[in-house]
């Protein structure tokens, strides 16, 4: 199998790219995930580097996580991984900007939540649809928030709905609509980031997020706790699960 994630460094250095490479579905998977932490690593004290972008290649950004990967004898690696990736993009010393296309849906945009701005395609779908497998969005559940207001996180989290680019825009959660996402990041780094100080941002970015860093490290650990403990003892969480897999309705017991 190809390798998950093209890596390399643009605009003289200034940029890290980083592209999800294994279209059409781009599964943010344990492999996806190791490489993507990997990457944010190695470049994490690249001299002058004062931004990333990360696309994906195909029709889609992400249809989400491995659905395999959330059964109960896997969740908890899981969860830790993509946990450990989310809070690594928090705190990585540039700004993290994000070019979605097409589906753009559960772990897939729990990822993009951790940068700092989302740009969509028209086409773009964006949305959390965990809970139609009787299961919740850890992550999202504390960064979605942060995004959009606490009444429209609790819709998105709830419904499990998609939002249309242009619905995702006008809450917030996404900063810019348009026909090419990765050429209008690219215009955002060139004009607002590209002459930075990279010293300067680093710091610009500890103090920006230094009420809401501990907070989302905190409320993760809390949050992963009850996916854990509580959600997956329950009989509903593992139908929806089987039932996905399966290709089969769920038949819910509600406990």
């Amino acid at each position: 199998m190809s390798e998950p994630l093209k890596v390399w460094l643009d605009r003289e250095g200034r940029l890290l790219r980083l592209r999800l490479a294994r279209p059409k579905a781009n599964i943010v998977d344990a492999e996806m995930i190791a490489a993507l932490a990997a990457a944010f690593d190695k470049h994490r004290t690249d001299d002058g580097l004062t931004g990333a972008l990360l696309d994906a290649d195909g029709p889609n950004f992400s249809f989400g996580a491995s659905v395999e990967e959330h059964l109960p004898q896997n969740c908890a690696a899981m969860l830790a991984a993509l946990h450990g990736l989310i809070v690594k993009m928090l705190e990585w010393p540039a700004p993290i900007l994000v070019a979605v296309q097409g589906q753009c849906l559960g772990g897939g945009l729990e990822v993009a939540l951790a940068a700092s701005r989302i740009f969509a395609a028209p086409d773009a779908r964006l949305g959390q649809p965990e809970i139609k497998l009787a299961v919740f969005a850890p992550a999202a559940s504390c960064l979605l928030p942060y995004r959009v207001n606490q009444q429209t996180a609790e819709d998105l989290l709830f419904s499990g709905r998609a939002l249309k680019a242009g619905e995702a825009q006008a809450l917030g959660l996404v900063a810019e609509v348009a026909e090419d996402p990765v050429a209008a990041a690219l215009a955002y780094f060139d004009a607002r980031l590209a002459e930075t100080s990279a010293a300067a941002l680093g710091y610009a970015l500890r103090a920006a997020r230094g009420a809401m860093l501990p907070e989302v490290k905190r409320r993760l650990a809390e949050v992963e706790k009850l996916y854990l403990e509580g959600l997956m003892k329950t009989h509903d969480a593992n139908e929806g699960l089987a039932a996905f897999i399966e290709k089969r309705a769920p038949k819910w017991q509600h406990r």
